[in-house]
């Protein structure tokens, strides 16, 4: 029997996007209801494309929610496809773990959903799918639940579902840990993986997949995102082919400012860069765009002086592109060497020079310690409440200056200014 499914995770259903700036204009519930209409997406290319069942291979919710509005929008799309005839089958990752308002809602009987107390198989008769999975029990899940999955059944096709980040990846949580030659020699004919929110075909015998997190939330999730559809002939799958789903995006930009004097065009080459980007890589959808501006130029201390006119100067020159809002500039230019007073450069220098062991200097690391602690106290507020899986992870790639003060790292954050006091302080024009 020849047929397609679906593979999804991540879908984290209203997740509170995040990076979302408050200024005039800023189209956030459009992007707040994005989740939503991915899932939407998601549930219309399984009915019109006649597939044969969806797999969701965890975190479909984002945690508990304040109200019952989340989990009746899921059950409404669920309805929809049991009334195509089409079942669904669910593994809980470590988001769903934490959510107690699900249980209070009735799924439709076309939902079937792997036990977290142990490794279960549902079967799909009019296909011959095994399906082996095993939900999470908790939030953080740090044992190997695929060495308990059972083995496949002769004459189906198997598919082993699973949350995990394998053994490792730089920016998620090691849940599920397990390797890929462990999986691979499961004997299953399929892996439907969730929790690595980049899609990856990691194996094609036997496939081993990611599909990637559906909608993107967040500068860290930039470009097409959605779901996989597995194609199957003669009891085998023969191939995998990305869908994109996603009804808003992400965007990074970067502007080259190195040898460009003038404030005015550099402010005229960052909208043109973006008109640019945008066209060839949004699709239609509303994007949010961050621009990096970068390099060495003699317009620095311009730009510099006020970055928030920057961002609105950039707003304003794109007012005519409805769909396009800009998250933040980041401002990441350097002055020439030259351009540097001589006694800014001797006392850079002297930082510098001051600094060049002080990460491990105890006597110099325990006096800014004491002198940072008010400000380390008062950001902890806001960078405290941020999710242990990835979203720490981001403000430290993000914030690397605020994340090692809150952790008190004082010997990072030295490492992390040295570079540039340390390129301040030459008497030369060379980049860092």
């Amino acid at each position: 029997m020849d047929f397609h499914f679906l593979h999804a995770a991540d879908i984290h259903l209203d997740s509170p996007l995040r990076g979302l700036s408050a200024y005039e204009g800023a189209p956030v519930t459009r992007f707040r209801a994005a989740t939503r209409a991915a899932l939407h997406a998601l549930v219309d290319t399984a009915i019109d494309g006649r597939a044969a069942f969806l797999v969701i291979a965890g975190d479909l919710y984002d945690g508990d929610w304040p109200d019952f509005g989340t989990g009746l929008v899921l059950v409404r799309d669920l309805q929809r496809l049991k009334e195509a005839g089409i079942p669904v089958v669910v593994l809980f990752g470590n988001h769903d773990a934490a959510n107690r308002i699900t249980r209070a809602l009735p799924w439709p009987d076309n939902a079937h959903v792997f036990p977290a107390d142990q490794p279960a198989t549902i079967r799909l008769d009019a296909p011959r799918v095994a399906l082996h999975g095993q939900s999470f029990a908790t939030a953080a899940v740090t044992e190997n639940l695929a060495a308990g999955y059972p083995p496949p059944l002769p004459g189906w096709l198997n598919i082993g579902v699973l949350h995990t980040a394998l053994e490792g990846h730089a920016r998620h949580a090691r849940y599920a840990p397990c390797s890929l030659a462990h999986l691979q020699a499961h004997g299953y004919d399929y892996w439907a993986l969730g929790h690595v929110h980049e899609h990856a075909i990691l194996s094609r015998a036997p496939w081993v997949v990611y599909p990637g997190v559906l909608q993107g939330r967040h500068m860290r999730e930039t470009g097409p995102k959605g779901c996989v559809s597995v194609t199957v002939r003669d009891g085998r799958v023969t191939a995998v082919t990305p869908v994109v789903l996603d009804a808003v995006r992400w965007l990074v930009v970067t502007v080259d400012a190195d040898g460009r004097a003038d404030p005015d065009a550099l402010r005229a080459a960052c909208a043109e860069t973006v008109r640019a980007r945008v066209a060839s890589e949004a699709g239609g959808r509303p994007v949010a765009v961050r621009v990096r501006l970068g390099g060495i130029t003699p317009a620095h201390a311009a730009l510099a002086a006020d970055r928030e006119a920057l961002e609105a100067n950039l707003r304003a020159r794109l007012m005519d592109c409805p769909d396009v809002w800009v998250e933040s500039v980041r401002l990441e230019t350097r002055p020439p060497a030259d351009g540097i007073a001589p006694d800014q450069r001797e006392a850079a220098g002297r930082l510098a020079a001051l600094l060049a062991d002080a990460d491990r200097d105890p006597v110099i690391t325990e006096a800014l310690a004491t002198t940072l602690r008010p400000l380390r106290d008062k950001l902890r507020g806001d960078l405290g409440r941020l999710d242990a899986d990835t979203e720490a992870i981001d403000a430290a790639e993000d914030q690397p200056l605020l994340t090692a003060l809150r952790a008190d790292d004082i010997a990072a954050l030295v490492r992390a200014v040295r570079p540039d006091l340390a390129g301040l302080g030459r008497d030369g024009g060379e980049d860092r």
